[in-house]
């Protein structure tokens, strides 16, 4: 049976992982928790890996996660169901149901897209270079936070604290401040073109933002939530190929988040949704 594209376009970054690590399935069953019988499954496209699997089979290529795990996510709500099925509230039932171009390589915004890879890259493998940590921070605000401790048991990956909570992350970046792990996804939309955008937010943090993939240069999207409005605009051609999102505002549940898609092109009209915080 042949497996769906986005699930085949994930096969194909895994085995092109497992090339640049030279080795065999027996070797990968060896060095990660996972047998070689899976592992075959998972670089056939067979069956959807773990997202853990896919980070591990990263960090045996010496490469950074970020290309794999956007088309890991991509693949898991597709298969899920989640990508074609917008939520209730969402107004996007009503536009065609077509697929964004292809699935974005790490990612990225027109700003700071180096420096927020590295953080978010170190501060992971600072974390599973031991199997317990403990840590004391001092988030932007300058509050303390109580020491952390974290096992880490094979195949699990742990997730680093947030840098910033609350209103001491308004207008910052996301994954900068690590508030970009395991978000929720308040809701999607389609647009008339064929962008894909959602609305994000992160219980850790207590924040919202916006991001679109599959969009043209000068697309721009526009987060409306408590404070001054959050936009971000595709500047080149990476952009136009990752994610793009906005600065994050502060939200609490029961808040009611809008995004605006803002076109490059002048003939197309601008495209608004939105969703209230669980």
């Amino acid at each position: 049976m042949t497996p769906p594209p986005e699930r085949a376009e994930l096969a194909a970054a895994l085995r092109e992982m497992r090339q640049r690590t030279g080795l065999s399935l027996t070797g990968l069953e060896e060095r990660t928790p996972y047998s070689k019988s899976s592992w075959g499954r998972y670089l056939k496209g067979d069956t959807l890996p773990p997202r853990d699997a896919v980070r591990a089979l990263c960090r045996l290529a010496g490469e950074p996660d970020g290309r794999c795990l956007a088309l890991w996510e991509i693949a898991e709500a597709a298969g899920s169901g989640r990508a074609a099925h917008a939520p209730a509230d969402a107004p996007s039932r009503a536009e065609p149901e077509r697929e964004a171009s292809a699935p974005p390589p790490p990612e990225g915004t027109n700003r700071n897209r180096t420096l927020r890879v590295a953080v978010v890259v170190a501060a992971v493998l600072a974390v599973l270079a031991s199997a317990v940590t403990a840590s004391v921070l001092l988030t932007d605000d300058g509050t303390r936070e109580e020491p952390v401790r974290a096992t880490a048991s094979p195949g699990t990956t742990v997730v680093p604290p947030p840098r910033c909570r609350g209103a001491s992350c308004a207008g910052k970046d996301p994954f900068n401040m690590l508030c970009g792990a395991h978000p929720d996804t308040l809701t999607t939309y389609r647009t008339a073109a064929g962008a894909r955008l959602e609305l994000r937010h992160s219980s850790r943090c207590g924040t919202s933002w916006a991001r679109m993939w599959g969009t043209d240069i000068g697309d721009r999207i526009e987060l409306v939530a408590p404070g001054p409005p959050r936009s971000a605009e595709v500047t080149d051609a990476l952009d136009a190929r990752a994610y793009v999102y906005t600065p994050m505002a502060e939200t609490a549940p029961g808040t009611v988040v809008r995004a605006c898609f803002h076109p490059a092109h002048g003939e197309r009209k601008r495209e608004c949704f939105e969703a209230t915080v669980r």
